[in-house]
């Protein structure tokens, strides 16, 4: 009874902030059908809240807890149930492996990425395609398959009929894969992304590509109109940051620039949010307010705020439109909208309330955004300004005074610093735990960023364009070029700077969770109890900082591989490998730039077909074997190397007879694995795909039985061949193969 009642007395003193702990338990809810793997735990869970909620309201005698948790447990069954709904709802035809078909399809979306010299479409076929049943889709015959609702297309710029816009039939032939599973654990999870947004294929287009009926979407092509034209108007990549702060499209910044502004913290500058959609508001606003007030007439008869306001919410649904009314950008005009209202009705504009508010929104129609890190990312940082700003503290620091004005400007610099460090300091996590990486010098980076493209980049833009429309643009852009490279300068110098980023390896759910909720504590709660957040977040900071780097990544298809060296760095299996697969292995590897070779170490002996190094960990010496070409060794040979080995990695199915002493990966385990993250210290492996995972997009693809007929073995597919034969066999095939003069090495 006395628990009870101090209990009461806490939550009668918070009473005005438990209504913020609803989206968090949406949010609990939606996390935990992501957790779980299988239906069999959804229910479980969704039975616990309902037992907790009705427990809460049988014992509760009406208290102010009792209601509390009743809603808690009810807000959690709501958020599993809606992204459970939503995953069923997404649900459509997934290629089943990798094909090349012929077919028509409407052109739902263009996305210009000049910078690499492609442009991507999505794309809705509009009937059967054409699959050829040869070798690589070319052969003896022909026959018609039913291709998914949506997919993902990249097409060469030069490859791209004249014309095109949104709303075309078109015509084209293109390689086209399943949506990928993520390469490595804690690695970017394309086919979750892809399976809530109904992509059921990704791949790409050859020429040629025939415009089969004309588009009628204006809209689309007025932006890629909008945005070729600022390209044309600046330059590299200060054209591409310009036409993302107009349109949204990213594309025509360098991938150097790009990863400039990521390791500077300055890369939420290049997506539509919050900051953009603010920035277009206080414009309009203003802008309309002042030209309304030049009329006496109408200053005395109408409420030019309000008009003002309208106007405001006006330019931020069309800036939305205009940009590709993508999630995020629509989170942010929801939040906009809101804050127009309080400001008509004559509330307090920004408040933690308010922040709640547009996460409910969110949740309820978008659930699976809570899973991706713009969610995350943009709520975290607009919850711990808030927060701050609310701390009587603080409220007391940025109030209005008579002072003089140095120790106005020093004070008012302060609280910058201040609310920037917050900032940072709540976005550290989130993007460690995305990304794997954090620039520590955002701080001072924004500081000086944020206020250039807001009242500098975006206003010269603006203008720009419009004495374009009379041809007289020319020495605005030039202004526009020149604070752009100021900008591009603060990214690229931040960047460089000596310990600019922060690296960190996959760090475990449990630690991530631990900060979230301990950040969320200290966040929303007013009174002396809010300091119980700091033991979670101590608990998970030391929890993430002390999990040790995986010592070998392996990627789901097997051909990449990396190992950690004795200096602590990465070395790769393959001497070529894309960018987005060095970079991959590195970021989850807790390495901040480019890998090494693994034929260059000297614990290692490579060949042109295998590679063998030794590691010592722990007073153990491991034995790593990993083949690296594409050719076939023979396979005495390569049995004999299994046996002295305790992993081997193989990207083929390796013959039965190879029992590496500890761990086997070839192409049948890593088909059920994914891909592979290991700690040798405490001998434990991680992968992607886990047993019994019922997440529509984990669900395994049976393999093409015939392929399968060719092999056997228990549970481990292997090569059937004659045992007199093997020997011979395999040494022809490989003398062949290394004699010709085409030999693809990687």
């Amino acid at each position: 009874m006395h628990m009870r009642d101090h209990m009461e007395r806490w939550l009668e003193a918070e009473r005005d902030q438990i209504i913020l702990w609803l989206p968090v338990m949406l949010g609990a809810g939606i996390t935990s059908w992501f957790l779980l793997p299988d239906r069999q735990g959804w229910m479980l869970v969704l039975l616990l809240c309902g037992a907790v909620a009705l427990g809460a309201t049988a014992i509760g005698q009406g208290g102010r807890a009792a209601r509390t948790i009743m809603v808690a447990g009810l807000a959690a069954a709501l958020g599993l149930t809606l992204i459970w709904w939503r995953a069923e709802q997404a649900g459509g035809i997934i290629l089943s492996r990798p094909t090349i078909a012929t077919f028509e399809a409407k052109v739902e979306s263009i996305e210009p990425l000049p910078a690499r010299e492609l442009v991507r479409l999505r794309l809705a076929p509009t009937g059967l395609g054409d699959v050829g049943t040869g070798l690589g889709g070319v052969g003896t015959g022909r026959r018609s398959v039913t291709l998914p609702a949506h997919i993902r297309v990249n097409l060469a710029e030069a490859d791209v009929p004249a014309g095109l816009t949104r709303g075309a039939v078109i015509a084209l032939r293109a390689r086209l894969m399943p949506p990928p599973q993520p390469a490595v654990p804690g690695a970017y999870d394309y086919a979750r992304v892809a399976w809530f947004d109904r992509i059921g294929a990704t791949g790409r287009g050859f020429a040629p590509v025939k415009i089969v009926e004309e588009g009628d979407a204006a809209g689309s092509a007025l932006r890629q109109r909008l945005s070729a034209h600022i390209e044309r108007s600046l330059d590299g990549s200060a054209g591409g940051i310009a036409s993302a702060l107009a349109t949204g499209d990213e594309g025509a910044i360098s991938r150097e620039d790009a990863d400039a502004m990521r390791r500077s913290g300055l890369a939420h500058l290049l997506s539509v949010s919050g900051l953009h959609i603010t920035a277009a508001v206080v414009a309009t606003m203003l802008l309309v307010s002042r030209l309304l007030a030049l009329s006496p007439w109408l200053a005395l008869r109408f409420r030019l705020p309000l008009i003002a306001a309208g106007a405001g919410a006006a330019a931020a649904i069309g800036y939305t439109l205009l940009t590709g009314s993508q999630v995020p950008t629509i989170r942010s005009c929801v939040a906009s909208l809101l804050v127009l209202v309080a400001l008509a009705t004559g509330r307090e504009a920004l408040t933690l309330r308010l922040v709640a508010a547009g996460a409910v929104i969110v949740l309820l129609l978008w659930p699976d955004a809570l899973a991706g890190p713009s969610f995350q990312l943009s709520f975290a940082a607009i919850t711990s300004i808030v927060a701050l700003n609310e701390h009587p503290g603080i409220k007391a620091l940025v109030s209005p005074r008579d002072e003089p004005r140095m120790k106005r400007f020093v004070r008012e610099i302060g609280a910058l610093l201040l609310t920037g460090l917050t900032v940072e300091l709540a976005l550290l996590p989130i993007g460690l735990y995305h990304f794997h990486k954090a620039g520590l010098y955002g701080v001072a980076a924004n500081i000086v960023a944020i206020p250039l493209t807001t009242f500098v980049i975006m206003p010269l833009e603006a203008v720009s364009l419009v004495f374009d429309a009379v041809g007289l643009g020319a020495p605005f852009w030039w202004l526009t070029g020149k604070a752009m490279a100021i900008l591009l300068w603060i990214a690229r110098t931040t960047a460089q700077a000596p310990g600019s980023v922060a690296v960190l390896p996959s760090m475990p759910v449990g630690a991530f969770a631990a900060m979230v909720f301990g950040g969320l504590w200290i966040s929303l709660w007013r009174t002396r109890w809010r300091r119980l957040g700091v033991a979670p977040l101590l608990i998970g900071m030391v929890w993430a900082m002390t999990t040790p780097a995986p010592d070998l990544l392996v990627t789901g298809d097997g051909r990449h591989l990396a190992v950690r060296t004795a200096s602590g760095g990465l070395a790769m299996l393959r001497d070529r490998a894309g960018d987005y697969t060095s970079d991959t292995l590195a970021e989850n590897g807790g390495v901040d730039g480019v890998p090494q070779l693994l034929s260059e170490q000297p614990d290692a002996r490579c060949s042109r077909d295998l590679c063998l190094i030794e590691r010592t960990i722990d007073g153990r010496n491991w034995r790593i074997l990993a083949t690296r070409s594409v050719y076939l060794v023979p396979i005495q040979e390569l049995i004999m190397a299994c046996e002295t080995a305790d992993i081997v990695v193989s990207e083929r199915w390796l013959p039965k007879a190879c029992h590496p002493r500890w761990l086997r990966l070839d192409k049948n385990v890593l088909a059920k694995t994914g891909g592979v993250a290991i700690t040798l210290s405490q001998q434990n492996v991680v992968t992607v795909l886990r047993p019994g995972d019922r997440h529509p997009w984990r669900i395994p693809i049976p393999q093409n039985p015939q392929v399968q007929s060719n092999f056997k073995g228990s549970g481990e597919a292997n090569r059937r061949v004659s045992p007199a034969r093997e020997p011979a066999e395999e040494r022809n095939v490989v003398d062949r193969k290394r004699d010709s003069p085409d030999r693809a090495g990687s």
